[in-house]
């Protein structure tokens, strides 16, 4: 069998789990929207402010489309309107009437962009019927909801290559069409178009298109702030290479060239944020008297984004440590346990790995457990990044020594100790080390700096909650225990969300 042949039948034995995939993702957005307008029709919102829009502060950011001095359909248009709570006021006064005041610099561009081109574009001819702002909202739920379900699609395939067993890919694509955040998924906010554009990158990355990476995971940096950490992937992946060439190969200027491919790299998916905190910049610090300048002008470097987080937010180091807050970490402890129960068991598995980053080579073959045993089988991409490694770092140490370890197949398989569970683990364990080292930054950020119950959606968006999650659940023993609660965590914050952040009462 060729390998175009190998190729074609592996992605046509994967297409049943692909339909049912989709199935999930669009099932889980209908019956989110329809616990949505059903809690909205049953409970009176607390705050009901929602429906007022005055007019654009600047006569060059009115709407393209004014509003006409009635509408056909006013009941339909008036529920969209109240239906947008929270960021999602934000995001489409944006796209309306663009940034008219310093703390809307803390939403990003890119989802109200696409929003207004999607307005002016398709829903242009229904402005007469709802109204310019009920088409704006309506073209961010389109979007959302569509990138959501493109962004399970690509969960899938980027757990395929990560994970290589399309079972637990499946399972842990469809807890990410049922996650706790689904609400935000849902909304006029940024999670689903992030998500879209960071699996899609990664999955790009994994297969070797470093261009398509780039482009994918600069518009991520784009969309939401935290993007910019997924340059982490490239750096990382940049230094391992450069270490290989320079150690094992001994070819210097090769491995220099391998680092500044990878800064560059990093620079281009820094680029859209560093852009628009130089648009906030201009427009609102340039040309003024020192005098008549905002505080953070005055810094340096000026950062308008760290500034907006802290000011209007009171996001800062240890700030949320307060005795009245215990309610929201209680609120966010859940995914805040599952996280970091994700990070510990991964790197208890592979601390060599870990300690060294996936840099340092192996001192020798006895080294190598779970070794790459046939990169060139079908389900292998040619050109990847899995093919310039022959091979894990994985050192032994005490916890693995209390371990049988056997190749079955070419999945390397951790014999259990009693009361353990079965894994079957990726080929390459360095694979893994960089999606967990981003989960691991993104709860300390989350518990430290942030406002810890925004660590729901905020780390919704790692793939690594969603495998170790799968890996529990599909275990024997144990896994079914787990899995009832895993689910129940997910079917019960679906429902509170749904209640809550729909009718303005605080959630995440």
């Amino acid at each position: 069998m060729t390998g175009k042949t190998a190729e074609r039948t592996s992605v046509s034995g994967r297409q049943p789990d692909t339909r049912r995939l989709l199935w999930y993702a669009l099932a889980s957005r209908f019956l989110l929207l329809t616990l949505v307008i059903l809690w909205r029709s049953l409970l009176s919102p607390y705050d009901t402010s929602s429906s007022l829009n005055p007019p654009c502060l600047s006569a060059n950011s009115s709407s393209p489309f004014p509003n006409p001095p009635s509408v056909l359909l006013p009941r339909v248009g008036s529920a969209i309107e109240n239906s947008m709570v929270w960021d999602s006021v934000h995001f489409i006064r944006i796209a309306e009437c663009g940034y008219e005041y310093e703390h809307s610099y803390a939403f990003l561009p890119l989802l109200p962009i696409c929003i207004r081109l999607l307005s002016k574009a398709v829903f242009a001819p229904l402005v007469p019927v709802i109204g310019y702002r009920a088409v704006l909202g309506l073209s961010g739920y389109l979007l959302s909801n569509t990138a959501f379900v493109f962004a399970a699609l690509y969960l899938y395939r980027l757990s395929i290559i990560v994970l290589e067993d399309s079972e637990v890919a499946l399972r842990a694509s469809i807890l990410f069409s049922l996650n706790p955040a689904s609400i935000f998924y849902s909304s006029i906010y940024s999670e689903s178009l992030y998500a879209l554009l960071s699996f899609g990158g990664l999955y790009h990355f994994l297969n070797g298109a470093g261009y398509n990476a780039t482009l994918w995971l600069a518009l991520s940096g784009f969309a939401r702030s935290n993007g910019v950490l997924n340059a982490g992937y490239f750096c990382l992946n940049a230094m391992q290479r450069a270490y290989k060439t320079f150690i094992w190969e001994k070819k210097a200027y090769l491995a220099l060239k391998i680092l500044v491919s990878g800064a560059s790299s990093c620079l281009c998916i820094f680029a859209p944020f560093i852009c628009f905190q130089l648009y906030g910049y201009f427009n609102i610090c340039a040309g003024r008297s020192v005098d008549e300048m905002r505080p953070w002008c005055k810094a340096r470097p000026p950062l308008l984004y760290n500034y907006i987080q802290s000011h209007y937010w009171g996001v800062g180091f240890l700030r949320y440590f307060q005795v009245k807050q215990l309610p929201n970490f209680l609120l966010a402890s859940p995914i805040l346990s599952l996280a970091l129960s994700a990070i510990i068991y991964y790197m208890k598995l592979w601390p060599n790995v870990f300690i060294s980053l996936g840099i340092q080579a192996p001192l020798s073959r006895k080294e190598l457990v779970g070794t790459a045993l046939s990169l060139g089988s079908k389900d292998r991409p040619r050109n990847s990044y899995f093919s310039e490694r022959s091979s894990s770092t994985l050192k032994e140490d005490d916890t693995l020594k209390l371990r049988r370890k056997v190749i079955e197949g070419e999945k390397l398989v951790l014999k259990p100790l009693e009361g353990e569970a079965v894994f079957n683990l990726p080929r390459l364990p360095v694979v893994i080390v960089p999606f967990v080292l981003h989960l691991s930054f993104m709860v300390a950020t989350a518990f430290f700096v942030m406002h810890v119950q925004v660590a729901t959606r905020f780390l919704s968006s790692s793939p690594v909650l969603y495998w170790f999650a799968s890996h529990i659940m599909g275990s024997p023993g144990f896994g079914k225990k787990w899995g009832y609660v895993i689910w129940s965590y997910c079917v019960g914050y679906i429902l509170l969300g749904s209640i809550l952040f729909s009718n303005f009462y605080p959630f995440t």
